[in-house]
């Protein structure tokens, strides 16, 4: 296993989420348009960030179990199935979505939602692909099985 040996995934997940909720809060400033009415938004936000926060932290526990890379930009040593991984091939992804949503609640910004979507559909592109074609380049039959037998999301 060499330092090459990774991905070659396009951005950090955590900065396309990032860029999507800060481009939907500037817009948000200039044309504002709530998500939810404001008795309900902050509760559901809330939620959902303690949700993301579980799922992060089970997924990143069973990954440093296991000996392995959580950065894409590392080398792979182990493919994890247990935890959050028994139920999603994408846990940390799904909690990043979650944790985005949350926040989009937190601040009530339809516009930070609504950009979900394209940052979604660029880390499916760009980071999830890539990261799907080299783990079957580094575990063959092994993730095959795993992928066949585990969703991408929830």
């Amino acid at each position: 296993m060499s330092s090459q040996d990774t991905p070659g995934v396009l951005a950090p997940p955590p900065l396309i989420f990032a860029t999507a909720l800060v481009l939907g809060w500037l817009l948000d400033r200039v044309v504002p348009l709530p998500l939810l009415p404001a008795a309900i938004a902050p509760w559901a936000g809330g939620v959902l960030v303690i949700v993301a926060l579980a799922i992060a932290a089970g997924a990143i526990r069973e990954m440093r179990r296991a000996r392995t890379a959580v950065d894409p930009y590392t080398p792979s040593s182990a493919l994890v199935r247990t935890g959050p991984f028994a139920r999603s091939r994408n846990p940390i992804y799904v909690a990043l979505f979650l944790l985005s949503l949350g926040l989009s609640l937190l601040v009530n910004a339809l516009w930070c939602g609504a950009l979900l979507l394209p940052a979604v559909i660029v880390l499916r592109r760009f980071v999830i692909a890539r990261e799907e074609a080299y783990l079957e380049r580094r575990f063959g039959d092994e993730y095959r099985r795993y992928r066949a037998s585990t969703r991408r999301w929830f």
